[in-house]
């Protein structure tokens, strides 16, 4: 009876243990102040590399220059509008277009809707549908298709032009609606509203966001019957489709028909689109000659393309084209920054190249680019997943005892890889730490799975000290 009682209790405790998320010691921020770092939007690197040259052009202070910096998305922009016109300084349209434009690049669509909002509030400036579908597209995202839904609803006739009425369509395609998303195209239809590549794009967009990738050819003929000139997104879509499928001889037909057309510059993107879906199906000859077109066809201003085909390159193993290409990127952008490092870092995991890797770590700590834990994060995941806990451990420790930010996720994922082999007490050990501060990271909770072989490793221990220790950590 004493034996169910502890049991009991130790169950319940556990089950405390998984909703701990409030306890946090020496909580520590993962933003930047001088630099972002938090940035996932395709292009957003790009976007950051030009936003620091201007603001090495300009002496003064700008308000991109203010704006830009603040990479934390908990932080208020319209405070920010507000200090800046009452301290007397000018807010140009232009430069609030702008602004716009560099964050949606960088995915910070919420500091950019944030930026739409003040401007409508503040009476200042002037409207017309082509600002009205900018943040029409940004409560897409920000907020779902509903609330996009409601302010196209509150639009005027004369601002219910192709542009608002495409950029509805593009928040119900984005988001899989597929009922609303044709029938919105067909309303465009009936007014008379002139369709472009981009709401044809749309359609295939959905029908590849529901699965239904049969059916993204067929869009591309209409379009073709339409009149409509097919850009280069409208074929990487329709070689995707055929990709998916495993349509090897529907590739290379798409294609062709792609680099005949007068009005298609070809890009490296498509090339290397196709160069993947060649390795996904383990043909790495005809991988690497598309890898090899690729890069013939790659702007030298292109980061995003060295990152990509280094990561391809990865894939297939080529550790000396890995070496080449980072070499390259290196020579033509002189700075690299820490999304540019991320993507190197994980290729060298990849190929097991841990060495390099540690070697690539320490160019990047002398950088002078913001701290971001991802980047020896990278390095970190990877031992484990190599069961090398012990360098994973060492590593983690080493930024602990530099004050630098860490994650509770990563030691969790440490806790789970000593469990793997074995080693419950510093798989105990590990947990201690992750649940000491995993407050700082909103959403993040221990892996049930793992809590419980460490509740049965400590009752079988017949320790509760131990497991009300682990709670109270």
């Amino acid at each position: 009876m004493l034996k169910m009682q502890s049991l009991s209790r130790r169950l319940s405790l556990f089950q405390t243990l998984i909703s701990v998320n409030s306890r946090v010691k020496n909580t520590q921020k993962f933003y930047c102040t001088n630099q972002i770092v938090i940035n996932s939007g395709r292009g957003g690197n790009q976007s950051n590399r030009e936003g620091e040259e201007i603001r090495k052009k300009e002496k003064k202070e700008t308000l991109y220059s203010r704006i830009s910096p603040l990479g934390n998305p908990k932080i208020k922009i319209g405070p920010v509008l507000d200090q800046w016109v009452e301290s007397g300084k000018k807010v140009r349209f232009a430069e609030l277009l702008r602004i716009i434009h560099d964050l949606r690049k960088r995915s910070r669509f919420s500091h950019a809707l944030q930026v739409c909002e003040w401007m409508k509030k503040s009476g200042m400036f002037t409207y017309s549908p082509t600002e009205h579908a900018v943040q029409l597209d940004l409560i897409g995202r920000v907020h779902g298709y509903l609330s996009a839904e409601n302010y196209f609803t509150d639009l005027s006739e004369e601002d219910k032009t192709e542009k608002t009425y495409g950029a509805l369509l593009h928040s119900y395609a984005r988001q899989g609606q597929s009922d609303k998303s044709l029938s919105l195209l067909q309303m465009m239809k009936e007014k008379g509203l002139s369709l472009s590549s981009v709401a044809y794009n749309d359609i295939m967009v959905l029908y590849t966001k529901v699965g239904q990738h049969e059916k993204v050819p067929d869009v591309l003929i209409r379009m073709q019957d339409n009149g409509v000139s097919p850009d280069n997104l409208s074929y990487r879509l329709c070689i995707n489709s055929y990709g998916v499928r495993s349509d090897m001889d529907g590739i290379k037909n798409v294609l062709r028909e792609m680099e005949y057309q007068p009005n298609i510059s070809m890009d490296w993107n498509t090339y290397a689109v196709v160069a993947n879906f060649y390795i996904k199906e383990g043909l790495k000859d005809e991988a690497n000659s598309y890898l090899q077109r690729a890069e013939k066809i790659l702007d030298n201003n292109d980061n995003e393309g060295y990152n990509h085909l280094i990561s391809l390159h990865a894939n297939l193993g080529n550790k000396a084209q890995v070496f080449r290409l980072w070499a390259l990127e290196k020579n033509t952008f002189k700075k690299c920054i820490n999304k540019d490092y991320l993507n190197m870092l994980k290729s060298l995991v990849r190929i097991d190249e841990f060495e390099s890797a540690l070697e690539c770590l320490k160019e990047w700590e002398s950088s002078g680019n913001c701290y971001d834990f991802r980047v020896p994060n990278t390095i970190i995941l990877g031992y484990i997943e190599k069961g090398l806990c012990e360098k994973a451990e060492a590593m983690l420790k080493g930024l602990m005892g530099e004050g630098k930010a860490h994650s509770p996720e990563s030691w969790g994922r440490l806790s789970a890889g000593y469990l793997h082999k074995d080693e419950m007490e510093k798989a105990v050990e590990c947990m201690k730490v992750a649940l000491s501060f995993c407050g700082q990271r909103e959403g993040w909770k221990p892996d049930p799975s793992v809590l419980t072989k460490l509740n049965n490793f400590l009752g079988d221990k017949g320790s509760m000290e131990d497991t009300e220790a682990l709670i109270r950590a």
